[in-house]
């Protein structure tokens, strides 16, 4: 059975998108295809194995019902203004509605140039469809908010990047594609009326409980749902690597997995993107970053919430100082968590930062030793362990909760190092580890004796010092 699209973002008017067809591949192959969600939105996963299913994921036969499109939207890269971006290898196919009557955008990505490429060929290598396959999915399995990835088709041709690479194509699903740029692109333009039919549709989609033209209460639930996300990010070690406001989605969803990372020894001016030469994007400056992006969504909704500018600028900075109390109040649950602390106040928030900068001072593993603390070997990722028996002893007379740390605290995550060498396996046509950390990482939190290497720091020949973008 062919997807049933209901595609509500193409019956915005079109200054929202471009319509256009995916530009064919020569040899599609399914390489993966993550069945539990598309049984999850409604899919017929058979059908999506057919002839049918993976010409339609790779873009060369769309089934009746799909209306392809290119978004546009604009942002800030790095600090600097773009104008006009948008998706410039991405097309979104159509939206689908689930069981449970929720809509998801089905996107290829990698599907060739659009009129937003920027002299860019539009396509991606399977490396970094790889990464965004494997982290986005573990971010699910991890209990963050998330786009979800479909499918993995592999194209037959060769994309040019540093060398030839084999093509790939990613079906990414969201319940939406709309970002901070996205409101950015029409405010810049002074378009009231588009921001007006933006606001309502995202209302719509994420925040049903909203009147359509609630800016002010738009603002006040996304700068909330950020908070509650970039506090799981941070409790994870990872970082986002690009968070421009063109990959600050408003629904709450960690968008864009280019050169993110996992840390392994923790530092938080940890950085891994290539392109992050100043550390703007640094794993210690995520909540402050998200403040400046949700400020520029604030400017953007001016002309929405109310007609005396003033009166709305005071109540858009409002909105805004909320985040620190509420990025607060979820650092604290994520983190009182990870220690099985089922309350506290200052005296727990200082246990937590000791233990940081102690890990800091010590090159601890982020992941491994927080896991550790369940079975009391801890201790071992310090270089310094009497500066780590100190701060258990304070730690231990407030009796952790050891069933809540085993659900706070996963046992496995995608290490950057076995994430690339999945990449440098796939490249020789061997997928066994790529299918291993896919199975391995859709259940976290639970102990996996037979997989227990994967649970490994990187050995020095192994560290991954950079990540990179992949267009």
């Amino acid at each position: 059975m062919t997807p049933q699209f209901d595609n509500s973002y193409a019956r915005l008017p079109e200054k929202f998108y471009t319509r256009m067809q995916a530009e064919p591949v020569s040899a599609p192959k399914l390489l993966k295809l993550n069945s539990d969600l598309g049984t999850q939105i409604g899919l017929d996963t058979d059908w999506l194995q057919s002839e049918d299913g993976v010409a339609m994921l790779a873009g060369n036969k769309l089934p009746n019902g799909a209306d392809p499109l290119a978004q546009v939207y604009a942002g800030h890269q790095f600090g600097g203004w773009s104008p006009r971006l948008g998706d410039g290898r991405a097309l979104l196919l159509g939206e689908v509605a689930a069981p449970d009557g929720s809509h998801w955008d089905i996107q290829l990505k990698g599907s060739g140039p659009t009129p937003y490429s920027r002299a860019g060929d539009g396509r991606a290598w399977l490396g970094p469809v790889i990464r965004e396959y494997l982290v986005s999915e573990a971010m699910a399995a991890l209990n963050v908010p998330t786009t979800r990835a479909l499918a993995v088709v592999t194209t037959g041709d060769t994309v040019l990047r540093e060398d030839r690479y084999p093509g790939a194509i990613l079906t990414r699903v969201a319940s939406s594609h709309v970002r901070v740029g996205t409101f950015q692109y029409f405010a810049s333009q002074q378009d009231t009326e588009a921001l007006s039919s933006l606001l309502s549709f995202c209302i719509k989609r994420h925040y049903a409980h909203l009147k359509s033209d609630d800016a002010l209460g738009f603002l006040s639930v996304v700068v909330d749902a950020q908070a509650k996300l970039v506090s799981k990010w941070m409790g994870l070690g990872f970082i986002h690597g690009v968070m421009n406001t063109d990959n600050c989605h408003v629904g709450g969803l960690t968008i864009d997995y280019g050169p993110c990372a996992f840390m392994d020894a923790y530092h938080p001016s940890k950085v891994f993107s290539s392109i992050d030469q100043f550390g703007r994007y640094a794993y210690g400056a995520q909540p402050e970053i998200l403040v400046w992006n949700l400020a520029q969504l604030a400017s953007s909704l001016l002309p929405l919430i109310g007609e005396n500018m003033n009166a709305a600028v005071e109540q858009a900075q409002d909105a805004l100082h909320a985040f620190g109390p509420l990025y607060t109040e979820a650092w604290k649950q994520v983190f009182f968590a990870k220690l099985g602390l089922t309350e506290g106040g200052e005296a727990e928030i200082t246990l937590v930062q000791d233990l940081l900068t102690t890990m800091s001072d010590n090159q601890a593993d982020f992941t491994r030793t927080f896991r550790r603390l369940l079975d009391g070997t801890a201790r071992d990722e310090f270089v310094d362990r009497t500066a780590f028996d100190a701060w258990s002893e304070n730690w231990q007379a407030r009796q952790p909760d050891i069933t809540l740390m085993s659900q706070a605290n996963p046992a496995f995550i995608p290490r950057n190092h076995q994430i690339e060498a999945a990449i440098q396996n796939a490249l020789k046509d061997d997928f066994e580890l790529f299918e291993r950390l896919s199975d391995v990482l859709s259940s976290p939190f639970s102990e996996q004796p037979d997989h227990e290497d994967l649970q490994a720091a990187p050995l020095d020949q192994e560290r991954v010092a950079q990540t990179f973008c992949g267009t």
